[in-house]
This record gives C-alpha cells, structure tokens and sequence, in this order.
C-alpha cells in the first residue's frame, strides 16, 4: 500500500482513453473552421477536409504507438529522451509544459465566450465562467483520471450528439446548388484551407503524457487512438458538409456557420444550444491538456528536471497534486492579466500555438528512430514530421515564445552545471 501512494494509478481504459483523445483534439474550432475554410475555398474545402482526415490517422497512431510501447507520465518528452538524449527530452517537455498553462485559459475564455454571448452575458460573467472552467479542470485530474474520464465519455457523447443532430437538422437545407462552382477560388485555395485546418487535427500528443495511466497501454493506447481518430473525422467532415450544404458560411458569417445550423431548427434555443455545445468542447479540452501538462510536470520533478514539489502526490487520489498547484497558479496569473486588460485574447492564443507544434515535431521524430522494427510505424512518423515541420513557418512571431523558454532552459542548465562543479570541487 505505501509502494502504491508514491505511484500514478492504472485507472484510464479504452472508453476514457477514446474520450479523453477525442477531447483533446475536437476543439472549439469546429463551430469556426468548416466556415471559414468554405469561406476561402467554396465547396472544394471538402476536399481540404478529406485530405487532412486521412493525414490524421498517421499522426494519431504515432503517438498511439509510442505510448503503447513506453507508457509514461513524461509522454512526448519521455519519447524524445529515449531517442535523443535527456536535454533534448526535457527541453521538449518544458515546451508542451509551459504552452498548456496559456492555452488551457485560452481554451476557457473561448469557452465561456460562446455562453456568455449566446445569453447575453457581459465579460465580467466571461471571466466568471473561464476561471469555474479552469477550477473543474484542475479538481477533476485531482479527483484522478478514472473520474476525469468518465466526465470526459459524458462531455464528448454530448458533443457529439449535437454536432450530429447540426447535420440532421442541415440536411432538408441542403440543395446540389449550393455545391457548384465547385472550384471557385481555384486550387491554391484548397491548400490554403488544409493549412488551417491542420489546427483542428493536433492534440493527439497531449494523452501520451497519460500513458502511464492506461490499464492495458497496449489497447487503450493503440485502439484507442485509432477510434478517436475516425470519430474526430467524421464528426469534422459531416460539420463541413453541412456548412458548405446550406451555405450556412455566407448567410450569418463565416465564423458562426455553425451556430447558424444549429439555431434554425430551434429558434432563440438555438444559439444557446450553441453557446453550450462550445463551453463543453472547450471543456474537454482543459480536462485532457490540465492533465497532460500534470503528468509531464510531475514526470520532470520526479526526474530532477524540476521542481522536486511538483512530483508531490495526492495521498488519498494517487493523482501529481505537486504539479496541479503549480498550474492553478499559473491559469489564476493568466486570468488576472486578461481581465486586467494587460493581454488580449488575440495575443493570448498565438503563444501556445509554436510549442505546441515543435512538442508534435519533437515526438514524430522519436517515432522515426524508437519504431525501427515497425516498418508502418517508422512511415507514419515521417508523414506526421513532414506535415507539421510544413506549417511550423506559419507560426509567424510565435517562435520567440519556444525561443525564450530554450534560452531559460539553456540558462538553468549553465547554472546547474557550474553548482554540480563547484560541489565537486569542494
């Protein structure tokens, strides 16, 4: 009993896994994006959206594997460590670490943003909801991640069941019409729509940093990526269809196709059905990355290669209490700034978005050389690398957030150093 207080517990199986990976990938874009890639390539960002579902099972199966063959807290960095050494391990774990504790209260804010408008809310009430969202992403991981996934299968069988009920309620609106011209932008425009759809296909990263959670890694890890991935897909493509169907994206705006869908079959409940539906996807998402980030800080603790109290556990929940404080503090900081006006939302969300993508990076290069003997696997590793080391340009000024957290990390690494040194001198 006391061996197992100073251990994570195997609580996660394949229906949590399923949900806690479809959480973190279906994010609030798709009441956006559908629109505002039809908007950019008409009709034929459908073929934007196949293009990007079919790339998607290779990049979630990377992770999957990985995570099946070393399941541990430390996910991508513990990966990355095990390819190319403990510095390039850590570094990538203080990339994905540092970018939840900004796009968890992004994710919050967007969030409570679609209910506070849907009810006429002001931001006071915005920044009311978004701090609950956070407090209920922390307690659930604390409670530990059984209860967060089974909240989580709720959360995303919600979700669902609206996005499904926006494709039924769409159909009698959709005319053949509204389909041609097919092409009218031409076809740069379709690859223009793929890069931005690339967005809503990433978070596939973030459950490897519970792997060492997984009841049967090998199950949870493999078929459960592989399900989430053709659930994500389908839910995103019918969510295209049916704003391309009824040209939804050109009647009530292009960001708020979606919503449109949604309230035509139910009049003013509409746009509150809509504001919900986009707080329980954000949701999903604190849950799944609050975790993850937990995990990776409690993993580097435990390692040394941080604060030695955030591998601090709950006694009662075998759960990284340690490192769940260290990022209330943080989601508090960020809530603080934004409702004292010193940071926008706008420049808010463009921070996460490079470590993000150089934590994705960092993983699909250790699939290429962890997954020698898996010749599909090594495949898959090279597709997902290529794919996100394409968009990582795109990022635009974001590189200097990982630039300067590499510098830290670089820093911190002389000084420690230079101590083990003099230590050793006297």
């Amino acid at each position: 009993m006391k061996e197992d207080s100073t251990k994570l517990q195997r609580g996660i199986g394949l229906p949590q896994a399923i949900a806690l990976y479809i959480g973190a990938v279906l994010g609030s874009g798709v009441l956006i994006v559908p629109g505002l890639a039809a908007e950019l390539a008409g009709p034929a960002s459908l073929l934007a959206w196949g293009f990007m579902i079919l790339l998607i099972l290779p990049m979630a199966l990377s992770m999957g594997l990985l995570s099946a063959k070393y399941p541990n807290a430390g996910g991508v960095s513990h990966f990355v460590k095990l390819a190319y050494g403990e510095r390039a391990g850590t570094l990538v774990g203080w990339f994905f670490l540092m970018s939840v504790p900004i796009g968890a209260p992004v994710a919050a804010l967007t969030g409570a943003g679609y209910l506070t408008a849907a009810l006429g809310w002001g931001e006071g009430a915005k920044i009311a909801v978004a701090a609950a969202m956070l407090a209920i992403g922390l307690f659930t991981n604390w409670i530990g991640m059984q209860l967060a996934g089974k909240i989580q299968i709720a959360v995303v069988i919600a979700i669902a069941a609206v996005l499904v009920f926006s494709f039924a309620a769409a159909l009698p609106r959709m005319e053949s019409a509204h389909f041609t011209p097919f092409l009218p932008h031409g076809w740069l425009s379709v690859g223009q729509a793929a890069s931005m759809l690339f967005w809503c296909f990433i978070g596939w990263e973030a459950v490897s940093h519970m792997s060492e959670e997984f009841k049967d890694p090998q199950k949870a890890a493999i078929k459960g990526v592989t399900a989430a991935a053709i659930i994500v897909g389908i839910l995103y493509f019918l969510s295209a269809l049916a704003t391309v169907g009824t040209q939804s994206y050109l009647k009530s705006g292009s960001d708020s196709s979606m919503v449109w869908i949604i309230s035509q079959p139910l009049g003013a409940w509409g746009g509150i059905v809509a504001g919900v539906t986009g707080l329980f996807i954000c949701m999903a998402g604190i849950i799944a990355y609050t975790g993850a980030a937990a995990r990776v800080a409690y993993a580097m603790a435990r390692e040394g290669k941080a604060p030695k109290w955030w591998s601090g556990l709950s006694p009662r929940f075998h759960t990284p209490v340690g490192a769940l404080l260290f990022l209330a503090f943080c989601f508090a900081v960020v809530i603080l700034l934004y409702g004292g006006g010193a940071l926008s939302l706008a420049t808010l969300i463009q921070f996460p978005n490079a470590t993000f993508i150089l934590t994705y990076m960092g993983g699909c290069a250790a699939g290429i050389k962890l997954l020698k003997g898996n010749r599909a696997g090594v495949i898959i590793s090279w597709i997902s690398f290529i794919a996100t080391a394409a968009v990582f340009p795109f990022t635009g000024w974001a590189m200097l957030y990982p630039l300067l957290i590499a510098l830290l990390f670089l820093v911190i690494g002389l000084r420690a150093g230079r101590r083990k040194t003099t230590s050793l001198e006297h």
